[in-house]
């Protein structure tokens, strides 16, 4: 049979290269399908490390590497770098930046952004972490407002600019919080002259009655006793009201002078909900099948934090890496069943438990009945990440910046880069006889 009468292959499209995506994919290695992975980045990113980019521990190499690589003994998928706008769904295709794809089989795993609850003025001021971009955009702002109060001849400016302060009592504003904390009292401590880093004032603020809610209450209260214990000030049960470029408001009335500002109290869907017409849940997920299928649509999968799934006890699947894996892994094997005319089985998610790392020597963990607290915990939680990293070379990478600075207390990654147009704008109270700061550019 010649290539031109050659029955044609199922063609799988899958929208994000995160870790559902990138999981179906591979699941699909050796299916008799064409697939072609489709994301607006060309890499793939770690996003339970970004906050090590952010607080300089790690460089954005280090957690993330590029989808083409990754898959490059994989015959049968083709990577196109595009960004999704919409789903013909009529017409079986995926409409992109770079124009339509027609698919057979859909999966969108286009993932979560930053949800402000209605306050989207906030975005400017409050940045959050979601990508390689958003690490060292927080990462040059906190940077920055070191640099900026060292420049400032004014107390109340320089006590502002010292302010840090973290919206979200989450496993990533705690971690954050934690981070932030060792490089004032630590890694920057030394190196400036007439501002002491170690006076920073580092908040982190909690609308909910405690600190990571979704673990127990002993480990919640372990963690917000080590982070005040390192300097962190937590304030919990107080909502923000408002945040402005040097500001935030709690209920009540209370303002904090403050010029950085980090979002970690919220997420919100892709848009994947509007391109499909589909039913939605209160965050915006997508309401789908047993097997993860869109309603009606049984050749379109939605998975990750665009999905809304329960587990066996009807509790929301939370919106972590392991389960966007299991999603995808899911995905792949129901879409061999469909090839082969086979019912697809129904999702099934399996918590392998929950942890966050404090600072030095000290995390959190839950598996189960099993619960870990100080440098057990710590260590229980580095070795899973460099675990679940992809590629030797990062692991090696990550493993060494931890040793480096687990022994020197230093942070490897201390790049301004990018300019400050978007950082703490120019130093207020400057004496008069005080020379105009040049704009920064690169610091080590």
């Amino acid at each position: 049979m010649s290539e031109d009468t050659a029955p044609r292959r199922p063609r799988v499209v899958i929208a994000g290269a995160g870790f559902g995506g990138l999981q179906v994919a591979r699941g699909l290695a050796d299916a008799p399908v064409d697939i072609t992975l489709v994301d607006k980045h060309n890499y793939h990113c770690f996003q339970p490390l970004l906050y090590q980019v952010a607080t300089a521990v790690l460089s954005p190499a280090d957690v993330a590497w590029p989808v083409r690589h990754i898959l490059s003994r994989q015959d049968n998928v083709t990577m196109l770098m595009a960004e999704v706008t919409g789903v013909d769904r009529a017409g079986h295709a995926l409409i992109t930046t770079e124009g339509p794809i027609p698919y057979d089989f859909l999966v969108l795993a286009t993932g979560a952004t930053h949800s402000y609850f209605g306050h989207e003025e906030w975005a400017p001021f409050a940045p959050g972490l979601k990508d390689i971009e958003d690490a060292t955009h927080l990462r040059r702002r906190i940077l920055v407002a070191f640099e900026r109060a060292e420049a400032s001849g004014d107390e109340a400016a320089r006590r502002r600019l010292l302010t840090f302060v973290i919206v979200g009592g989450g496993p990533t504003g705690v971690e954050m919080a934690g981070s932030i904390a060792e490089i004032a009292r630590h890694a920057l401590a030394p190196d400036f002259k007439r501002v002491d880093p170690r006076t920073a004032r580092i908040l982190l603020i909690e609308a909910g009655p405690r600190l990571l809610p979704a673990m127990p209450e002993p480990l919640s209260a372990y963690a917000q006793r080590r982070l005040e214990a390192m300097g962190v000030e937590v304030l919990t049960g107080r909502p923000v009201v408002d945040i402005g470029a040097d500001h935030v408001e709690l209920a009540g009335g209370e303002v904090i002078p403050a010029s950085t500002k980090i979002w970690a109290a919220g997420v919100r869907a892709s848009p994947a909900a509007q391109w499909l017409n589909a039913e939605t849940d209160r965050a915006g997920r997508c309401l789908v099948g047993p097997d993860l299928s869109l309603p009606g649509a049984p050749e379109i999968f939605v998975i990750g934090d665009t999905a809304a799934v329960a587990d066996s006890a009807g509790k929301p699947v939370p919106g972590i890496a392991p389960a966007a894996k299991q999603m995808g892994d899911h995905v792949a094997k129901a879409i061999e069943a469909r090839l082969a005319g086979t019912p697809a089985p129904a999702f099934r998610y399996r918590h392998d438990g929950d942890l966050a790392t404090i600072g030095r020597n000290s995390a959190v963990v839950k598996l189960g009945r099993l619960e870990l607290t100080g440098f057990i915990g710590w260590m229980f939680w580095g070795f899973v990440h460099v675990y679940f990293l992809i590629g030797t070379r990062n692991r090696i990478a990550v493993a060494l910046a931890w040793l480096w600075n687990y022994v020197t207390h230093q942070r490897a990654a201390r790049l301004i880069t990018g300019g400050t147009e978007a950082e703490p704008g120019p130093v207020q109270g400057r004496r008069p006889d005080e020379p105009q700061t040049p704009p920064l550019r690169q610091v080590s």
